[in-house]
C-alpha cells in the first residue's frame, strides 16, 4: 500500500485482462438476450447492468466508468425496443456514480457490495423511466413491487457475479 496516496484510487486500482474487459460485457449482452427470449421470468436479472457496475465501482474512474457504461449502454439499445440511447444514458450515469463511489468507498467488502447493487439498479430503473416517460413521452410503466424484487434478484446474483469477475482480477 503506498503510504503517500491521497485517494482510494490510488491505492490500488485493479487490473484485468483485456479479453475480460471484452468478454464479459458482450457475454453479458448475449445471455440477457437469449435467456430473456425465452424465459421471460428471466426479466429480473439484467447483467448488462452489474457488469457496468463491477467495472465501475472496481476502477474507480469515473470517465471510464462513463463510457464504459454509454458503451454497454449503447449495444444493448440496440438489441432492446427503447429508443436508442435510452439504456445508453442511464448506464452511463449509473457507471459514472459507481466509480465516484468507488474512490471514497471499500466496494471491496460483501456488504459494500449489497448495498450498492440495489441501490444501483433501482436508480438505473428510475433513470430509464424519466427518459421514457417524461422526455420522450412513450408509456413506461413504474411498479414498485416489481422493481424492488428486481433489486434483491440483482443483488443476489450480482454479488455472486462479483465474486467470480474478482477471480479473473490480476494480482501484482
Amino acid at each position: 500500500m503506498a503510504l503517500m496516496a491521497s485517494t482510494r484510487r490510488e491505492v490500488d486500482v485493479p487490473s484485468y485482462p483485456l479479453w475480460l474487459l471484452i468478454v464479459a460485457p458482450f457475454a453479458a449482452l448475449g445471455l440477457q438476450s437469449l435467456i430473456s427470449l425465452h424465459m421471460p421470468q428471466f426479466d429480473y436479472v439484467d447483467l448488462p447492468l452489474l457488469v457496468t457496475i463491477y467495472f465501475a465501482i472496481t476502477w474507480r474512474y469515473p470517465i471510464g466508468g462513463t463510457l464504459f457504461g454509454a458503451g454497454i449502454g449503447v449495444l444493448r439499445d440496440g438489441m432492446t425496443q427503447h429508443p436508442l440511447g435510452v439504456f445508453g444514458i442511464a448506464d452511463a450515469i449509473v457507471g459514472y456514480l459507481g466509480a465516484s463511489i468507488g474512490i471514497r468507498v471499500d466496494t471491496e467488502s460483501l456488504l459494500t457490495r449489497a448495498v450498492l447493487i440495489p441501490v444501483f439498479t433501482v436508480l438505473h430503473a428510475a433513470i430509464v423511466w424519466v427518459l421514457e416517460n417524461r422526455l420522450i413521452e412513450q408509456p413506461y410503466a413504474w411498479i414498485w413491487g416489481h422493481e424492488g424484487i428486481r433489486a434483491g434478484v440483482n443483488c443476489v446474483i450480482g454479488v455472486i457475479l462479483f465474486g467470480l469477475l474478482d477471480m479473473a482480477r490480476r494480482r501484482d
